[in-house]
């Protein structure tokens, strides 16, 4: 393969802001490291300009940005923006991949799949040239489990230079960190054995329980970043040199309507007889649990999700319907964000007369763009529904300025990437964010299981003190969810 390449300009277009410079110079000359950042703080600009730095520098012959398939348009978007480099895409079509990797390309762009894909030849890849790595999104590869995060495990050792970036580190629960910073460094600052580094980093339902293991899980939370911050840069909005408009956050209490309420209790019931057998629960499996108690949240949004038979109007669609007329009336767009693919159809058709355009996963990825795009440039278009999965991440949606969530998943993830597509860099105008909530019902569970995790995430990530913490720690969600289902002494995990 080849190792020489034609004369390229490895300049970068554009300087960026103070702190985007101050985290290239802080991890330039380093073999591997993190970029952190919280969401919307222009992450991608960083690790373009390193990537750029490593080319230039002969510390690599060649750099590798892996993103998530939807971002692959925006990757390029940005890197014409900001290089005069074109970069080389790779693919599942193996024929175009096997003239791309024999090309002298600085820069390719490829999305997680082709990595399990193409295992074998970039392997060998690896062996010919320098290259380095750009993961985009690492929380990714979170499960050191998934078939994904094992290929990159495989590989790691291979690239010349490795950089992950994330917004949302701790992505859901503490022990996310492990997989990706166990690629970086196979398991130096974290351990190599991730039971080991998980067994007192479970945020689980029953830990208000144990005073004790409440102090281990605190004194190992606080203890997380400090291991990792050799070779990681972390901004949150609040610590940088930069101003962005105030983003309100705020619950709206909602009343099920009436036939959606019995519909609730039905379920609700009828989840709590198969969580209880014989005085005991047998489904303390999160997954499996997680799945069933996402019915209730499905009912408590919109019940035709799981009863064909419901006509009426849900609850929350009226209180939503006066926030869109709210926001249109001053000349201001809306994202609404649920959970659910017919979810956002059915918005969508109710929405019509707003414009409205729809980003989901059943959608191709073309159509989500020219959604996207129609969102951003045309003044009709005044609302945006989409799904957190195919749309909260990497995107800049500052057109709009209010954020409503007309439900949430159990994913913190989720929900802090998806609020902050409309708050980040280039917003000038303040940004609204609504959580739309059925009173009585596993909403209220969510919204404090959602807060418990997001001030857990912040200890982990080093944005706060462990007295900060513990100041504002709380285990209710534990409580809360055997009151949920009617449960006594039972518990499950998140």
């Amino acid at each position: 393969m080849l190792k020489t390449h034609r004369a390229a300009d490895l300049t970068a277009k554009h300087r960026g802001f103070a702190y985007q410079v101050e985290a290239l110079e802080a991890v330039k000359d380093l073999p591997y490291s993190a970029v952190f950042h919280e969401q919307g703080l222009g992450k991608t600009k960083i690790g373009v300009d390193l990537a750029l730095y490593w080319l230039a520098h002969d510390m690599v012959d060649s750099v590798v940005i892996v993103t998530k398939k939807g971002l692959l348009r925006n990757w390029k978007d940005e890197l014409k923006v900001h290089t005069h480099l074109e970069p080389r895409l790779l693919s599942q079509d193996k024929r175009a991949n096997f003239f791309a990797f024999n090309s002298p390309a600085r820069i390719y762009l490829a999305h997680y799949e082709v990595l399990k894909s193409e295992q074998k030849r970039l392997a060998l890849f690896l062996r010919t040239r320098r290259v380095g790595v750009l993961l985009d999104e690492a929380h990714k590869i979170k499960n050191p489990d998934s078939s994904l995060t094992k290929v990159l495990f495989t590989l790691a050792s291979g690239f010349a230079r490795r950089l992950i970036m994330t917004g949302t580190p701790v992505a859901n629960r503490p022990y996310d960190l492990w997989a990706q910073i166990r690629f970086l460094d196979g398991g130096v600052a974290l351990g190599a054995n991730f039971n080991d580094f998980k067994r007192d980093l479970d945020l689980t339902n029953d830990l208000a329980s144990d005073p004790c293991r409440v102090e281990r899980f605190q004194r190992a939370l606080a203890g997380v970043f400090a291991r990792i911050a050799p070779f990681t840069v972390r901004e949150t909005k609040g610590s940088v040199e930069i101003t962005l408009p105030q983003k309100e956050l705020r619950n709206v209490e909602v009343e099920l309507e009436s036939r959606q309420g019995e519909i609730y209790e039905r379920f609700r019931k009828d989840l709590s007889a198969i969580v209880v057998k014989e005085g005991k629960a047998v489904l303390d499996d999160a997954e499996e649990m997680l799945k069933r108690l996402m019915r209730l949240v499905q009912v408590a949004s919109n019940p035709v999700l799981v009863d064909d038979s419901y006509r009426a109007v849900p609850g929350k669609f009226e209180v939503l319907l006066n926030l869109v007329h709210a926001a249109v009336d001053v000349g201001e767009k809306m994202i609404i964000w649920t959970s659910f693919t017919d979810n956002v159809d059915w918005l969508a058709r109710e929405l019509a007369d707003f414009g409205a355009v729809r980003v989901h996963g059943k959608r191709s990825i073309f159509e989500r763009d020219l959604s996207i795009k129609r969102f951003k440039t045309d003044p009709s278009c005044k609302v945006l529904i989409a799904t957190p999965a195919a749309a909260k991440e990497g995107l800049t949606l500052t057109v709009a300025n209010h954020a409503v969530f007309y439900d949430r998943s159990f994913s913190l993830d989720d929900y802090l990437q998806a609020q902050d597509r409309i708050h980040r860099i280039s917003q000038t105008r303040s940004c609204y964010v609504t959580n739309l909530i059925a009173t009585n019902t596993i909403d209220e569970w969510v919204d404090v299981l959602l807060a418990a995790k997001h001030l857990a995430a912040q200890l982990g990530q080093g944005d706060i003190t462990l007295e900060e913490y513990s100041q504002q720690a709380t285990y209710a969600y534990g409580a809360m969810i055997r009151d949920v289902l009617g449960l006594d002494g039972n518990h499950t995990n998140a």
